[in-house]
């Protein structure tokens, strides 16, 4: 099935491109010395084709033909490591037409394209490898654009291979979060809570696709930090997402309450999230905007905070003047795949329809994803209300929205730091399936699991 489907890949690869292209695995990376290294994960365009998380290797496909360069194992890794397949064995594994070691690929680079890779030693492989510039933090020119514009073409939908591991991160992820919510009630810290959750990924020799979000500080976006006590009326915003031996990612929140019971304040504004979350999950199907989808989270949300008095005038109006930014600052998603934030090593060529760039508006600056919506796309949607205090305190932005804000109405929901709810949806032919419909999102159903 592996060498069928990467065989699939590199045939539709070749339809698009008429140049050979090289893509490289990337190294590990030391914490402090040298044999003391952080877990290596694989470039992801490189698992794309090769399908299996090679250290130190390269491919080169050309006109579908996939050339796999990799030295064998030393005599001494075997004490350290164990026995490792050979390159020969590998290589049939993947159904690569030759196998050679690294040293030989300085003779096949002529004429070639790449992908930087993320890894620092990798890249500056790449740059003197090729006699010109392959840096990460660089837009890809020539040959290497139109290489990086095909790949994106090719990962932007999924076939049934990686749907088939996509599911298999998103069951993962659906059982940790619920772990996770029923841990709570006999946790005194954030960091037990993240324990349970990341427990389960871990057993199922599964990885986090990203660092774990698990804090009762949830207007701190992507918060890092697990030291906090969990006090009543607190509650827990978690962003945890697991990935698979592959390297395929699933990216998924829920907000609950320590207590195992929302108050009456907190509930009314997770009910405004739910129904941003459930108004863009109806939208989704081939060919509507995923801007547009942005936008109707964000009226949704100003619809319900006008609702609950914290917001004052027409929600269409308050977000043209993007005044929905001050409390739901983000994008309603990003594309989801090898990478939880797919294909965001190459700017937003993928995430942005070409010709299209980023806004400068408060309320779309960080929108992740502007393009049209195909069947095979998998979309996180993921709306959030957060009490921000650098927004909230920012002296122009109190100015320019002191009309529309009630500031004493928005005093008596200061219980509500952060809610976020999000799931993983795949467009489909005639419309959307939620991968990680299985998980609750119902605040009385979150209740029960806590409980």
């Amino acid at each position: 099935m592996l060498k069928q489907t990467l065989h699939h890949r590199r045939q539709k690869l070749a339809t698009l491109i008429n140049f050979p292209a090289i893509l490289w695995s990337g190294n590990t990376n030391p914490r402090n010395f040298p044999a003391n290294t952080y877990p290596f994960r694989a470039s992801s365009h490189f698992l794309y084709f090769a399908g299996l998380p090679l250290q130190n290797a390269a491919i080169r496909l050309e006109r579908g033909k996939l050339e796999l360069f990799i030295d064998n194992p030393t005599p001494s890794s075997a004490l350290w490591h164990g026995q490792m397949p050979t390159r020969d064995e590998i290589a049939q594994q993947i159904g690569a037409d030759t196998a050679r070691p690294m040293a030989e690929l300085e003779s096949y680079l002529e004429g070639v394209a790449t992908i930087p890779v993320q890894n620092a030693a990798t890249w500056t492989q790449q740059t003197q490898l090729l006699n010109r510039w392959v840096l990460p933090q660089q837009p890809p020119q020539g040959i290497d654009l139109e290489l990086a514009k095909a790949i994106i073409s090719l990962r932007l939908t999924h076939d049934a291979s990686a749907l088939e591991e996509l599911r298999k991160a998103a069951a993962v992820t659906v059982a940790a979060h619920k772990a996770g919510i029923a841990a709570t009630s006999k946790s005194q810290r954030e960091a037990e809570v993240r324990a349970a959750m990341e427990a389960v990924i871990i057993g199922e020799n599964m990885t986090t696709a990203y660092n774990s979000i698990v804090t009762v500080h949830g207007e701190v976006l992507h918060n890092e930090q697990y030291h906090h006590p969990l006090q009543p009326g607190d509650l827990i915003l978690a962003d945890v997402g697991a990935e698979t031996a592959m390297g395929w990612a699933a990216d998924v929140t829920r907000t609950w309450p320590v207590s195992g019971k929302f108050s009456s304040t907190q509930r009314d504004i997770y009910d405004v999230v739910l129904a941003a979350h459930d108004a863009c999950i109806a939208k989704i199907s081939p060919g509507v905007e995923y801007g547009d989808i942005h936008l109707l989270a964000a009226t949704v949300i100003a619809e319900g905070l006008v609702n609950l008095g914290i917001l004052q005038g027409n929600p269409p109006d308050l977000v043209e003047m993007d005044a929905h930014a001050l409390f739901f600052p983000h994008g309603i998603g990003h594309l989801l795949g090898l990478d939880v934030h797919d294909m965001e090593d190459l700017g937003d060529l993928a995430g942005y329809e070409e010709g299209r760039t980023r806004s400068s508006r408060f309320g779309l600056g960080y929108l992740r994803l502007n393009r049209p919506l195909l069947p095979g796309m998998l979309v996180t949607i993921e709306p959030g209300f957060y009490q921000v205090p650098a927004i909230l305190n920012d002296a122009n932005l109190r100015s320019k929205y002191e009309n529309v804000v009630n500031w004493q109405r928005l005093a008596e929901f200061v219980d509500v730091r952060g809610i976020r709810i999000e799931d993983d949806v795949l467009v489909t032919e005639s419309g959307s399936e939620v991968l990680t419909d299985a998980l609750p999102n119902q605040a009385i159903a979150i209740e029960t699991i806590a409980n």
